[in-house]
């Protein structure tokens, strides 16, 4: 059993708040956005050196205490934690008993087979295939991004769906777990490269393609690439492909595409400017507020 205690707090103390009520005894503490769910939401999208200024103006802050901690402890703790983050007294705040669950089936509860298009669905290993004619990718939540949920990993797996040709060469650019190389496999691409700059991506990719049976070479971004390919992937962030665009460019080759995603709509048209001087891309398809960049060389 665990008490679970969600206060309110501005954009200017909930990180102090987080922080005293870690060193007041908190087991865990996380920061939501009290407005979510409501027009007055506000997403937020960071990315390396472009982090989000501030918090959300009206922030909860929830922190997870031992079942065991006795009222009055309690009060005292959450006191002890105002104080420490500056706060003339305890915000406003409720209590929620949380009973012991199988959190390991709770998690895979929440993920689903994934249908991409009537050819390709991404399936975790404790689900049956629900249409085992198609190419059901073998895939479970882990360390690296791609799950096929996410809005721009659709985007790059529906374009592969369309692109991949038998025999062509496929470069994934920030492969994450593996998820598009691996399809590009499954879909008859007869060679597979995945490059990441995280070796526990890497690692992961590796491990997501033997068991999918495909034959895909992963190395980390250090490694350099001197090949060309006839399709290029790469679903990562605005900033890096921004600062990446000649070097991925480059591995294309003549005659071959290219599809760039993890870009907001907003921010499409400083991807296609950075480009510009390489490789002229266009929008190719939008999802939930994302754009899949396109291009041929």
């Amino acid at each position: 059993m665990w008490i679970s205690v969600t206060l309110q707090a501005d954009a200017a103390k909930a990180e102090d708040l987080s922080d005293a009520l870690m060193e007041a005894g908190a087991l865990s503490v996380s920061i939501e956005d009290a407005d979510a769910g409501t027009d007055a939401e506000k997403p937020q999208f960071g990315e390396p050196g472009h982090l989000p200024t501030s918090l959300w103006d009206h922030s909860r802050v929830i922190a997870l205490f031992d079942g065991s901690t006795a009222g009055g402890e309690l009060a005292a703790m959450l006191a002890e934690a105002a104080g420490n983050a500056g706060l003339p007294a305890v915000p406003p705040f409720t209590t929620e008993e949380i009973a012991e669950q199988n959190w390991v089936q709770l998690t895979q509860s929440q993920f689903d087979p994934i249908r991409i298009t009537d050819r390709l669905w991404i399936v975790p290993s404790w689900h049956e295939a629900p249409d085992p004619a198609a190419i059901n990718i073998e895939l479970d939540p882990g360390m690296a991004f791609g799950t096929g949920s996410h809005p721009t990993t659709r985007l790059c797996l529906e374009w592969l769906c369309e692109a991949v040709t038998p025999g062509c060469s496929v470069l994934d650019y920030g492969c994450g777990s593996g998820i598009l190389g691996i399809a590009a496999g499954l879909l008859g691409a007869g060679e597979v490269l995945g490059i990441d700059i995280d070796d526990k991506a890497v690692e992961a990719a590796h491990e997501n393609a033997a068991r999918n049976r495909v034959t895909m070479r992963v190395q980390h971004s250090g490694v350099p690439v001197g090949e060309t390919f006839d399709l290029v992937v790469a679903n990562i962030l605005t900033n890096p492909l921004c600062v990446l665009a000649p070097a991925i460019a480059a591995r294309v080759a003549p005659g071959g595409r290219v599809a760039l995603s993890g870009v907001l709509e907003t921010q499409s048209q400083q991807v296609i400017d950075a480009w510009a001087p390489y490789l002229a891309l266009e929008v190719g398809a939008t999802l939930d507020g994302w754009v899949r960049l396109e291009g041929r060389r």
